[in-house]
């Protein structure tokens, strides 16, 4: 993963990760031990869902540019959906408290994503590629001499 890649995965992944820390802290506070376990299952669940994601849409912009837009609206829609489907399997779960997972599952989805369009607005991300010859070739302007 290129480095501009990387960053912008860490820039998301730490303020995840810390609302998650938060939200344990406030569900062990208001749910018990059940609480804490089921928002750290929950943030664990949002970045791994969301980096793979985040993976898959700077592949496709690298490999297949022109379908870069269709493919992120894709990826968000089928990853909102996983999320749902995770909080429909686990709702009646007696493994970790499901109010404290689901609330933390959306915490997380959210700081992730303004983590994520801040890390994009931030980056210093070329729009065009430059070309890596240096004026050896005339420019060629379609006019015949």
């Amino acid at each position: 993963m290129p480095s501009n890649d990387a960053r912008i995965l860490l820039q998301a992944a730490v303020p995840t990760a810390a609302v998650g820390a938060l939200a344990a802290v406030v569900s062990a506070v208001a749910a018990g031990a059940d609480g804490a376990i089921g928002a750290v299952v929950a943030t664990l669940v949002v970045i791994l869902f969301m980096g793979i994601g985040l993976y898959v849409l700077q592949r496709t912009a690298k490999t297949l540019p022109h379908l870069f837009q269709a493919m992120g609206l894709m990826l968000y829609a089928a990853q909102i959906l996983l999320l749902f489907i995770f909080v429909s399997a686990f709702k009646n779960t007696t493994l970790f408290n499901p109010r404290a997972f689901a609330l933390t599952l959306l915490a997380g989805t959210l700081a992730w994503i303004a983590a994520q369009a801040r890390a994009h607005m931030k980056a210093k991300i070329l729009y065009v590629e430059p070309d890596s010859t240096t004026g050896d070739k005339p420019e060629k302007t379609g006019h015949s001499s």
